[in-house]
């Protein structure tokens, strides 16, 4: 604890601004010679505004770019996830093509005596009585390439 000796009390309000008083010259040398040092740097500042906030503005722009291009949602990604959307339409197109046409063959089976016929012909090989089916051999698979073999012969 410090003791009471050492704190400095002023007795009275008077004490108090003359003791202001007789230090403001010090503060006042002390704010010019701050002044004095920052000045060259403050009137190069203030040359140099123009140039330091072109300097700004293209920054931001580039970071701007950057972002929009690159950005977690930027021009990049929306490319990808539109040629995305394109091939899934394409996908979509032919499946319900695919569909349609399945639903117009179970339609015409359930309905057309010639699809029935058709598909009883080619599918399970029916023929009407005195007609012959005509069968050619089977097509040979074709042999497999041999494997390359790229290891060194001694």
């Amino acid at each position: 604890m410090k003791r009471l000796s050492d704190i400095t009390k002023l007795s009275r309000p008077e004490a108090g601004l003359r003791a202001v008083i007789e230090h403001a010259p010090q503060a006042e040398a002390l704010a010019a010679s701050w002044m004095e040092r920052l000045r060259p740097a403050f009137m190069r500042l203030y040359a140099l505004r123009r140039r330091i906030v072109t300097v700004a503005v293209v920054v931001a722009a580039a970071s701007l770019l950057g972002h929009v291009m690159f950005g977690a949602n930027g021009w990049v990604v929306y490319r990808q996830k539109r040629a995305d959307y394109e091939a899934l339409q394409k996908q979509i197109e032919k499946v319900q093509q695919d569909n349609n046409r399945c639903t117009q063959q179970i339609q015409g089976l359930q309905s057309d005596e010639k699809a029935i016929e058709k598909e009883a012909r080619e599918q399970l090989g029916y023929t009407k009585p005195g007609e012959y089916v005509y069968v050619g051999p089977s097509p040979v698979p074709a042999k497999p390439a041999p494997p390359a073999n790229h290891s060194a012969r001694k």
